[in-house]
Parts: structure tokens; C-alpha cells; sequence
């Protein structure tokens, strides 16, 4: 689950990470409200005036902007409120069609006053898999794609693995902070910004924070200007406060849904549409798919009630994607039986009435031998599998 900036620093700031004070607005009126309190605030002579969506680059978009008086932020949150941003992050990148700004962060000037005496820093926090740790990856290149850091300039990004077990300690704040080329107010400053921001990627359950710039200001204060963070959705039934704040506008409408239904799913790119229960198996259907020579159209993990009406519903959300020329069910039959499914196959298929796409149905698993029965006696036009390979088989002859 994604947060919006402004939800971001909300959390940052209370786990004591400092951060550059900014107001949310929704209107133009709220914008200049939130300027004069800023002003009285802060002492900020000027405001950055940013759009408020799920995406990075929105500076590239004209999302991100620099006002000095009132009547230049009536004229930019006026044009940004309202507008469809696009940014190479938004769908189809700066050549689709963005995404809509309904809220937008007034925030302080937090360069001022000596922006020459300012510097940007790179910092993110997520989970090394491989390693199985956490990693704090961190460079001098602060303000710039960090993609582009790794390619070309790949010496100037730094990792600080975290063991688990120990927890982030004393010596790896102060590394961090040396290889940034801090000293004196800065350094402590900077050492005291990791571990706070530490802190809150872990009691948050977390799965990525990334801040950038992360700026050390004219007076050698250490703030977040801009972060992203993103919660661990199996986490979230422990932070009811935050998953409140989920905004489901900027998400996949057809996701939304799904999740309402208890189905995990996401959308890909593909033709063949995949009904699955376990994500460790909707991977490797996914790759059999692959291999077959077609394309996963979407993961869906429909979880161990397959019922009549979740395979229903399934159906119903995997078909709304024009791009779907087949739909492989694949179904270890563990703690769901497996011609319970096939029945729940069978009544949904004529439940919804004519489905066009050919569908596989692979079973394996408790009542296998009874559920390939079950949906051979049917008299629809569903193919049955056992075997992977046999479902592997099959996904190639209907997409060809």
C-alpha cells in the first residue's frame, strides 16, 4: 500500500524524523490559507506547491513548483489542481494519459536562505531478499534518478546491510554519515536523521521508504523534503491508523475490487488470464504460461475458498481485460477439494453465459480424479488437465 507524500511525512514526523512542513489543500482558497499559516509558522518567505499522487517524477510533469507571492500560488495551484499529471511513472508515462490532482502539498521553502550552502542526499530503507535483511542504500546524488546514479556513476551508491537480529547500531549511522562527507553540526544531525528514520520504517512495517532529496540545510539540519513509502499490505491488520489512509482513487480500479472480494490481484500485460490459489503456485503458472509461449495476463490468487461465487467473481474481473485469450485455472487441492472447485468451475461458467475464451482447468490434489469428471461431464467447453504439463499443453494450442 502506497502513501501519499504529505501521509508520509505525517509518519516520519511522528517517529521524530524531521521533515519540510507543508500543508494539504484541495482548493485554491485552502492553498493561500495554508501559505499565510506556513509564513507564520516556519518564517518561510516563499512555497513549493506540489500534486499529491501516487507516482515519482511529478517535477518533470510541472507538478512541483516554486511560488513567491500569493498571486503566483493562486495561478499554480489553480493549474495543478485539476489537472491530468503525467510523469514517466504515471500509466503509460509521459505519453499516457496521467493521472488526475485532486489534493496538493503546500509546503515551506526549506532552502532558505542560502540555497548554494544547501545539499541533496539520496536515502531509502527496503528488504534485501537475497541477503534477507534490510538495506539502507545511500548516496551523495540526492534530487536526481537514482536509476540513472546506479548506471553511470554506480561508486556513488552506497548499501549498509541491517542484521535483523541486531537492529540498525551506532557505527553504520556514523558510516553513513561519514561517506556522505558530513562533519561537525551536519554529521551528528545526519546520524540522528537514520536511526529516527529507521526506526519508523520498521515499527511501520514497511516495505520501502525513500527519501529525496533528503537535504542538509544552510544551517546543517537534516530534513526529508520529499518521501515514498510503501507499507507491507500483510502487515496492515497491525496499523488500522494507516491503512485507513489508503487512497483507493489512485489505485487499479479493477484491484480495488478484487480486494473487496478477498481476491489478491494484479494486472500484467498479457493473454492468458490466470485463476490460481496460493501465490507460490501463481507464480509458476505464470511460467508455464511463459513457457507455453503466451503471456500471464494477471496474477490472481483466489486463496484456499474457491467457492462457486469467488471463482464467480474471478471470472468476472479476469474477462473485463480485453487482452485475455485464455484463461488457465490451475488448483492444488489441499485444504479445498478439488471437485469442489470443479463444481464452483461449472456453475460460474453458467452462471455468467456465454464466456468466449477457452478455458483450462488443471486440478491436482484431494478428489482430482473426481473434479476431471466433473468438468469433462459438464458439456461446457472447458478443457481439463492433471498434469502441468498436460495445462502447459493446452495453453499453447488456444493462443497458438
Amino acid at each position: 500500500m502506497n502513501l501519499h507524500e504529505y501521509q508520509g511525512k505525517e509518519l516520519l514526523k511522528s517517529y521524530g524524523v524531521a521533515i519540510q512542513e507543508g500543508i494539504l489543500a484541495e482548493s485554491v482558497e485552502g492553498a493561500v490559507s495554508a501559505f499565510n499559516k506556513l509564513r507564520e509558522e516556519t518564517g518561510t518567505a516563499f512555497a513549493v506547491v506540489k500534486a499529491q499522487i501516487h507516482a515519482g517524477g511529478r517535477g518533470k510533469g510541472g507538478g512541483v513548483k516554486l511560488v513567491k507571492n500569493e498571486a503566483e500560488l493562486r495561478t499554480t495551484a489553480g493549474n495543478i489542481l485539476g489537472m491530468m499529471l503525467r510523469t514517466p511513472q504515471t500509466p503509460g508515462g509521459m505519453e499516457g494519459p496521467g493521472k488526475l490532482v485532486k489534493k496538493i502539498l503546500v509546503t515551506e521553502d526549506a532552502y532558505r536562505p542560502d540555497f548554494d550552502a544547501c545539499k541533496e542526499f539520496y536515502v531509502s530503507i527496503l528488504m534485501d531478499r537475497e541477503r534477507k535483511s534490510n538495506v539502507i542504500i545511500y548516496s551523495t546524488e540526492g534530487g536526481m534518478d537514482i536509476e540513472a546514479v546506479a548506471e553511470n556513476t554506480p561508486h556513488l551508491l552506497h548499501k549498509e546491510y541491517i542484521d535483523p537480529e541486531l537492529g540498525l547500531l551506532g557505527f553504520q549511522t556514523r558510516k553513513i554519515a561519514f561517506n556522505l562527507g558530513l562533519s561537525g553540526k551536519a554529521f551528528k544531525e545526519m546520524v540522528k536523521f537514520i536511526s529516527k528514520l529507521y526506526n519508523a520504517f520498521t515499527g511501520s512495517d514497511s516495505s520501502l521508504f525513500e527519501i529525496n532529496p533528503c537535504l542538509k540545510t544552510a544551517d546543517d539540519r537534516i530534513v526529508a523534503v520529499d518521501c515514498k513509502v510503501t507499507l507491507d499490505d500483510n502487515a496492515l491488520f497491525r496499523h488500522p491508523d494507516l491503512a485507513a489512509q489508503r487512497d483507493t482513487d489512485e489505485e487499479d480500479a479493477t484491484e480495488v475490487e478484487a480486494r473487496s472480494y478477498g481476491l489478491n490481484y494484479v494486472k500484467l500485460d498479457g493473454n492468458v488470464g490466470c485463476m490460481v490459489n496460493g501465490a507460490g503456485l501463481a507464480m509458476a503458472t505464470m511460467d508455464i504460461i511463459k513457457l507455453s509461449g503466451g503471456e500471464p495476463a494477471n496474477f490472481l490468487d483466489v486463496g484456499g475458498t474457491a467457492d462457486a461465487a469467488r471463482v464467480e467473481q474471478a471470472f468476472r474481473i479476469i474477462l473485463r481485460d480485453p487482452n485475455v485469450k485464455a484463461i488457465l485455472i490451475n488448483i492444488f487441492g489441499g485444504i479445498v477439494r478439488c471437485d469442489r472447485v470443479a463444481q464452483g468451475v461449472v456453475d460460474a461458467y453458467k452462471n455468467m453465459g456465454n464466456i468466449e475464451v477457452p478455458i483450462i482447468v488443471r486440478l491436482q490434489g484431494t478428489n482430482a480424479d473426481i473434479a476431471k469428471k466433473i468438468i469433462d461431464e459438464s458439456g461446457l467447453a472447458v478443457h481439463s488437465a492433471i498434469l502441468l504439463q498436460e495445462a502447459a499443453d493446452l495453453v499453447k494450442e488456444v493462443v497458438g
